[in-house]
């Protein structure tokens, strides 16, 4: 079975571009250009020159002995924290202004939830002198100012998105919209393996990148380049696809996807799709999504900002549906754990978003030799203020 994206612009089932008469030339546009540009000698030369010298890549990849030793097994952290801003965003947003450059666009749109790839879409705005407007949930607003503070300081526009359930759906929702009203001089940097084709095959691409270095990194550590597992929490879903990419086509090396359970799967708070989700259309693709019977969105809950999304991407909905995946649903306080785990065995603040992978080890047992990589998608420094509420650190 083939579990990258087919010439339709599908996996398996899921994927395709469902999407207004309006926007079809832009989308259009990218799609007939989007692998004839990454694979210029020239793209490829600026794009691995940035990752090198302003995003500072290769990320190590860390043997957890302390946190290994906790758990009986051998845990390496695939240190995406130490990137540039702080998360593995800044990967994709680093391609996609490049392919932006030479598809002649000098205005930028992005959705952030986290604020994450706000923060990633802003900073390469910056870098190129290229105009961005940022939409973001008037509650993600609320629940992320320090990435807030951050956009403005980079000369982002941020703009609060005030319908619906205020966070990164509506932000997308009004991303969209924006879009149409400017299709010619405008790029719209979608930050998550999610959106129409080509996005999530051309986000998953540029983070390949993560399971590129593993690779390699793993032979030096191990003596081999395959991992008996790969985690790494999904919420769109681009560190997964990140870290999974390389591993796709790899049947021994088992992937595992973690969702956001919230206060529970079936609480009525939760963003976990997988367990949760129907088959239906959401922002430009066809994929798992939440929704009542009759086919309205329901909105998600989750602690984190960066998860709580009603859908997943495409490719992960196809990595469950075929059984290739492993989904795992981790609530917020499992995952409010592991978190402050990581900080007093390993020294390492994590983002909430990936705090979810590493709580799956205190009920997936795995065995002593099996050689495991998470993927530490972002820093909790963004996520200090919920910490601090959460474990009254004040």
């Amino acid at each position: 079975m083939n579990y990258n994206v087919n010439e339709k612009g599908y996996y398996g089932d899921f994927g395709g571009a469902y999407i207004p008469e309006m926007l079809y030339p832009n989308v259009e546009e990218l799609r007939q250009n989007y692998i004839s540009v990454m694979q210029e000698p020239e793209f490829q030369e600026e794009f691995k020159e940035l990752l090198k010298e302003y995003v500072g890549r290769p990320t190590p990849l860390y043997y957890a002995k302390r946190f290994s030793e906790k758990y009986g097994t051998k845990v390496y952290l695939k240190r995406e924290d130490l990137c540039h801003t702080g998360a593995h965003k800044v990967n994709n947003t680093i391609g996609q202004i490049l392919m932006a450059k030479r598809l002649g666009k000098n205005r930028i749109i992005a959705e952030t939830g986290a604020g994450q790839h706000g923060v990633a879409t802003a900073t390469v705005c910056a870098l190129m002198g290229l105009e961005c407007i940022v939409y973001m949930g008037a509650i993600d607003i609320k629940r992320q100012a320090p990435n807030v503070a951050r956009m403005k300081m980079l000369g982002a526009t941020v703009i609060s998105a005030e319908s619906g359930s205020k966070t990164l759906k509506d932000a997308t929702n009004e991303a969209i919209r924006d879009w149409i009203n400017n299709p010619t001089n405008t790029h719209y940097i979608i930050g998550s393996v999610v959106g129409p084709h080509p996005y999530p095959d051309m986000v998953a691409r540029f983070q390949s990148v993560i399971s590129e270095e593993v690779k390699k990194q793993l032979l030096e550590k191990e003596g081999r380049e395959n991992p008996d597992y790969v985690v790494a929490c999904v919420g769109g879903g681009s560190n997964a696809a990140g870290l999974f990419y390389h591993y796709l086509d790899k049947p021994e090396v088992g992937i595992i996807a973690v969702e956001a359970a919230g206060k529970g799967i079936h609480s009525g708070e939760s963003a976990a799709t997988s367990a949760l989700g129907k088959e239906g259309i959401i922002h430009g693709s066809k994929t798992l999504l939440m929704q009542t019977d009759d086919g309205q969105i329901t909105e998600p809950y989750s602690i984190s900002a960066g998860l709580d999304y009603p859908g997943v991407g495409p490719m992960h909905a196809h990595l469950f549906r075929s059984g290739r995946g492993e989904f795992i649903s981790v609530t917020d306080a499992d995952a409010m754990q592991a978190g402050l785990d990581l900080c007093k065995l390993e020294g390492i603040i994590p983002a909430i978003e990936s705090s979810h992978a590493l709580a799956i080890f205190e009920d997936r047992k795995f065995k002593k030799d099996d050689v495991i990589v998470v993927n530490l998608s972002g820093r909790g420094d963004k996520d200090l203020n919920t910490y601090i509420e959460y474990f009254d650190l004040a």
